[in-house]
């Protein structure tokens, strides 16, 4: 989608961590559009990323437009990193309403045999057990302020994409958000978690010629790849007030694909071929 040029304040006054707030490469990847987008509507963003320079990028997009935001380099995978962030955006802000984890590695794909032991760890460090520990950090604040947490999945946790490692973590991640929409509920915390599909952004950017895109494309009954700006319009409902009776969901923003049977999809392909 565009990158959005409205806005409503739909999170004036709301405090928010985002991880994985910078990308990697020109463009907007998720992470940085969702900081950006959070900040245009109101929200006041701790940008946390591994690497300071990539959060610097979007802290100066989101000062140039007027926006409140500061770069917080941590590694989520480090305890002691998690509660620095949570501390420092207290000490800053003085809350915390909402709390978006989006930190992920999109590797482990093939074969069992193919994957060694410290890949697949490093897989579930960085896409499971860093939301642990920036949800054990961030819980008890969210439920003071009755807040939301958004984790960012993937359709890999919802379909088998010939990915192991990376869809269980992803699908083990998509169970989290159930299991701490139970167990924080009652403390009017929100938990909810997006799955995005095919996405365009710089992570991608290099790894796919166009007919790959084409092909991509090809599989969702929209007929096309999504963005970041996509994933970041999901977040902000998500996070918003708007939203206040929605917990416990993973939504897929994939143009359909978790939608459709594959051989449905394998036959529409064909027919269009065809014409």
């Amino acid at each position: 989608m565009p990158q959005p040029q409205q806005f409503w304040r739909r999170l004036d006054g709301k405090v928010v961590i985002v991880t994985g707030a910078g990308s990697q490469g020109a463009g907007f990847g998720t992470g940085k559009a969702i900081s950006c987008l959070f900040a245009r509507e109101g929200a006041r963003v701790c940008l946390v990323d591994r690497e300071r320079a990539r959060a610097e990028e979007t802290l100066t997009l989101i000062r140039a437009a007027g926006g409140d935001a500061f770069v917080c380099a941590a590694d989520v995978t480090r305890a002691e990193d998690c509660a620095r962030c949570v501390q420092e955006t207290l000490e800053r802000y003085g809350a915390l309403h909402a709390l978006v984890n989006n930190v992920g590695i999109g590797a482990g794909g093939g074969k069992l045999e193919q994957i060694d032991e410290a890949l697949w760890d490093k897989v579930f460090d960085i896409n499971l057990r860093s939301v642990y520990l920036m949800c054990r950090q961030a819980m008890p604040h969210l439920a003071a302020a009755r807040g939301a947490l958004v984790n960012i999945a993937s359709i890999a946790g919802l379909r088998a994409l010939g990915a192991p490692a990376y869809g269980s973590s992803k699908a083990a991640l998509v169970q989290l958000t159930r299991e701490l929409a139970l167990v924080y509920g009652r403390d009017g915390v929100r938990a909810n978690a997006i799955a995005p599909g095919h996405l365009f952004t710089p992570l991608v950017h290099g790894m796919l010629d166009e007919a790959a895109r084409r092909r991509r494309s090809g599989i969702a009954p929209l007929g096309a790849e999504g963005d970041a700006w996509d994933v970041a319009a999901a977040a902000l409902f998500l996070a918003s007030d708007e939203a206040r009776f929605i917990s416990g969901t993973c939504l897929p923003v994939d143009g359909g694909v978790t939608a459709t049977g594959a051989l449905a999809m394998h036959e529409m392909m064909l027919k269009e071929t065809q014409t």
